[in-house]
């Protein structure tokens, strides 16, 4: 099992991505802490994942928050003495142009899905330091890389994603800590549901975004977490400062496939 002895905390792991992400990992032998806004939810994943033998705790927790995020990481240390892997998977979307969003919603949107990196960032690191080493593994989209008509906050905040983790591997690869950046493509997730039922028939949508999809196939959280479990183990010991996009070959082209 890729991630035996490790205890990996996964955040925004209620549902979607994050969900994907645990069960994988669960699977591949991680102790888990899993954290999101939505506890009743967690506990629900976390009783699913330890039905099936696997290891996991939920721990409550809005990780845009500082002092959320040092509760976080000073209970994970207590029940499990060690932090091996964090998957920085928090994250919302907003529809909405510039000119409709508020500031309230522009800055919510950067908090979750930029500054809670940070925050756990900032916390994480003395203790992989004085570990020999870690794995940090932010989730972004391939909205870092292309736009997208009314989402200004979320592009903006993908892309910041995106160059927040060069720059982290840049300053903590000489302790042994690396920091990559997984970016899913058209993934079945909850967010993908709300995003495509802006403006339209939402089947029609996201018929018509598969249709530039080489592989022409949506893909699933689970395909997520098989990425982020290589990402985060020892196989990937020599990967750091980059970015992984599994999109089914979404950004790789501009055409329409029948």
């Amino acid at each position: 099992m890729r991630l035996e002895n490790k205890v990996a905390i996964v955040t925004g792991a209620a549902q979607g991505i994050g969900l994907g992400i645990a069960k994988v990992f669960a699977r591949e032998g991680a102790s888990l802490i899993l954290t999101d806004r939505q506890g009743d939810l967690g506990d629900n994943v976390c009783s699913d994942i330890q039905s099936e033998g696997g290891h996991a705790e939920f721990i409550e927790a809005d990780v845009s928050i500082e002092r959320d995020v040092v509760k976080l990481v000073e209970e994970t240390v207590e029940r499990r003495g060690k932090i091996d892997i964090v998957v920085n998977n928090a994250g919302v979307c907003r529809v909405k142009t510039a000119e409709e969003s508020t500031v309230e919603e522009w800055d919510d949107v950067m908090a979750i899905n930029v500054r809670s990196i940070f925050l756990l960032t900032k916390h994480v690191i003395p203790l992989m330091r004085k570990a020999g080493g870690g794995s940090i593994l932010n989730i972004a989209s391939i909205s870092s890389f292309v736009g997208q008509q009314n989402t200004p906050a979320y592009c903006a905040s993908k892309g910041a994603v995106l160059m927040l983790t060069k720059s982290l591997a840049c300053d903590y690869g000489p302790d042994n800590i690396r920091f990559n950046c997984l970016c899913p493509g058209i993934t079945d997730t909850p967010m993908l549901r709300y995003h495509v039922g802006h403006g339209g028939d939402a089947d029609a949508r996201l018929k018509e975004r598969l249709g530039r999809v080489p592989l022409g196939e949506m893909l699933f959280p689970e395909d997520m977490g098989n990425a982020a479990a290589f990402l985060c183990s020892d196989e990937a010991r020599g990967i750091t400062g980059t970015s992984l996009v599994v999109d089914g070959g979404y950004i790789a082209c501009a055409e329409f496939f029948k």
